[in-house]
């Protein structure tokens, strides 16, 4: 690593509830120093009209310029540059000007209903996987655009930028679209790194509608000169380009040693499974519905979407439309008093993917599957939490078994490392070590990725890895109590309920 004194980059993070810009302070000099500095918070509310689920863009992007200015005014400095990350497989359609033809639409929207059904019509589900190795959701971009096929948007496209492709656009004038989250999109193929053409001419999906991909770590343009005047920065600051899916930046940031390892990104969604270096594309993997998505520095990010924090937030949030809100920490440690394994639902079910009354659906859940109902928000939350370490173990054991890669250790990152009760729960239902932490770190492995492309760190990401241990403190916890009683739980789940 050159010795540089620490200097500030930007990572824009978007999530699913809310986004935030950090600004990382990174130093090569000696071992190499890390420091991670939340400077904004917004909210992300999702807007329905006229029956449409639809992310309220503008309302992120004013956010986004909000963050700049408060990167710039914390660092006393422009930053040496700035990388965003978001979730996956949304877009925003643009016309020939350049103007966007409507708020992009959520992926909890109905709108792919019945889709996959029309898709396999053409092409069937093992030839698809064999094509593009992406696990089955009913909102992947594909879907979503066989879904839009004659619609006016669409019809009146001139480029289709996924949604960090589209906040860098109206920051630098610049369009690319980053590979990490183009994965996603179901029309990657994998082994090739490239758009799977097959797949998008059997299905009438224009590819000249994406704009030229380009991967972690490439230039992504420099800020206009009204981003700059609404921003405070004095110019040139350039966007590079990083793991712009949340999940390739926050698995860049696992701080692990060696290849023995899981991961489980946690959020609104769980994303669990291994870092391998080319994809798996067999009908087995198929069947238990694992994703070959693209990771940083050539990797493949060989998981299972589980349906993750989803559920607590929607209870909390059902809990608080009646009038009885929670306070989330108080109901961890009354969850932990709950005994475990009393009711357990599968945590992917798909009756779970919509919002509502989170809470009746889960006792539901539990009694069609011969069980008792969670009693009140604490039940509820342990439900939720046990039902979510089972899912876990699920993904963990089928990862190795279909990979043939054996792991040692399991590593939790993203909001789900600062919930106690869910670190210990997962460790005890996989019976392997688990290492909670960092909580940040998609927007730590966005800073990584930006840092090294300015030379101010190099190496590879082991390199990168072992400066994320050298300047954090995980938490470990040990596999404890009644392991016949997961094993027991686990088998229900396997034998007892529908997968999706």
């Amino acid at each position: 690593m050159p010795l540089t004194e620490a200097v500030p980059f930007a990572a824009v993070d978007l999530g699913a509830s809310s986004g935030r810009v950090m600004v990382g302070h990174v130093s090569g000099r000696g071992a190499g120093t890390l420091r991670l500095q939340e400077v904004h918070r917004f909210p992300n509310r999702p807007v329905r009209t006229a029956g449409t689920l639809h992310w309220d863009i503008l309302s992120l992007y004013g956010g986004v310029l909000d963050g700049l200015r408060a990167a710039g005014a914390s660092a006393g400095r422009a930053p040496v540059s700035i990388g965003i990350d978001t979730w996956a497989v949304d877009y925003g359609l643009l016309d020939a000007s350049g103007a966007l033809l409507g708020n992009p639409v959520h992926y909890r929207d109905a709108r792919t209903e019945g889709e996959a059904a029309k898709v396999a019509a053409v092409l069937a589900p093992p030839a698809l996987y064999a094509a593009t190795g992406l696990q089955y959701l009913p909102f992947n971009t594909l879907y979503q655009l066989t879904a839009a096929q004659g619609s006016a948007a669409l019809g009146a496209a001139n480029r289709l930028l996924l949604i960090p492709d589209l906040i860098a656009y109206w920051l630098t004038g610049e369009a690319g679209t980053e590979l990490t989250n183009a994965s996603t999109t179901q029309l990657i193929d994998p082994r090739t790194r490239d758009w799977s053409r097959p797949v998008a001419d059997a299905l009438g999906i224009d590819l000249t509608l994406f704009a030229p991909l380009r991967g972690p770590g490439a230039p992504a343009g420099h800020l206009l000169p009204d981003v700059l005047a609404e921003t405070g920065l004095t110019g040139p600051v350039p966007v590079t380009a990083v793991g712009s899916h949340d999940t390739a930046s926050a698995v860049a940031a696992v701080p692990a040693s060696g290849d023995r390892f899981a991961y489980i990104a946690t959020g609104t969604w769980s994303l669990a499974g291994l870092e391998l270096d080319s994809p798996v594309l067999t009908e087995e993997g198929r069947r238990a519905n694992f994703t070959n998505e693209l990771g940083v520095d050539g990797t493949v990010r060989y998981l299972r979407n589980i349906m993750g924090l989803w559920l607590l937030q929607e209870c909390l949030r059902t809990w608080e439309a009646d009038g009885a809100p929670q306070q989330l920490d108080r109901l961890l440690r009354e969850a932990a008093d709950v005994p475990g394994l009393r009711s357990f639902v599968d945590a992917d079910d798909p009756a779970f993917l919509a919002p509502g009354d989170m809470p009746r659906r889960i006792a539901d859940a539990c009694r069609r599957s011969g069980r008792p109902a969670p009693d009140g928000p604490a039940g509820v939350t342990r439900c939720v939490l046990d039902s979510l370490a089972l899912a876990h173990r699920r993904a963990v054991e089928d990862a190795q078994r279909l990979s043939g890669r054996a792991v040692d250790t399991v590593h939790i990152v993203g909001g789900g490392a600062r919930n106690d009760l869910l670190c210990r729960l997962t460790a005890d239902a996989c019976g392997l070590p688990v290492v909670a932490g960092p909580a940040e770190a998609a927007a730590l492995g966005n800073v990584l990725v930006q840092a090294r492309a300015a030379g101010t760190v190099r190496g590879d990401l082991s390199d990168l890895r072992a400066l994320l241990r050298a300047t954090l403190a995980p938490r470990r916890y040990e596999p404890a109590g009644d392991r016949g009683a997961w094993d027991r739980a686990a088998a229900l789940i396997a034998t007892g309920e529908p997968r999706p």
